[in-house]
């Protein structure tokens, strides 16, 4: 190969290392000990007007408990705003950055 080849493909291959990063998926801690379970989970980045679909489905976060949610929503994004519903019916909402923090708890 001659030296001027190996430049070139030098140079390609700086371009792919240095180049924007590919979106990953988000996984963080969420604790709850608030007291009351948590029956209803809701993300959205914090640049997008509505909610997403409930992150729980059908499940439940019960008080005293954490489990690792993942947000694989293909955005390279970190913040977030935060939608809990609890059995008792009350609302939290809240935001973070949950790629600094790597969790969350709701007191």
């Amino acid at each position: 190969m001659t030296s001027v080849s190996r430049l070139v493909v030098w140079g390609a291959l700086a371009t792919l290392v240095s180049g924007p990063a590919l979106a990953q998926d988000l996984t963080f801690e969420l604790i709850n000990v608030s007291g009351y379970d948590l029956v209803e989970f809701y993300t959205s980045p914090v640049d997008v007007g509505n909610w997403e679909e409930d992150v729980f489905g059908s499940g439940v976060l019960p008080s005293g408990n954490s489990v690792d949610v993942t947000i694989a929503d293909g955005r390279s994004q970190c913040a977030y705003d935060l939608r809990f519903v609890f059995d008792d019916g009350d609302i939290l909402e809240d935001s973070a950055d949950l790629c600094e923090t790597g969790s969350y708890t709701i007191e």
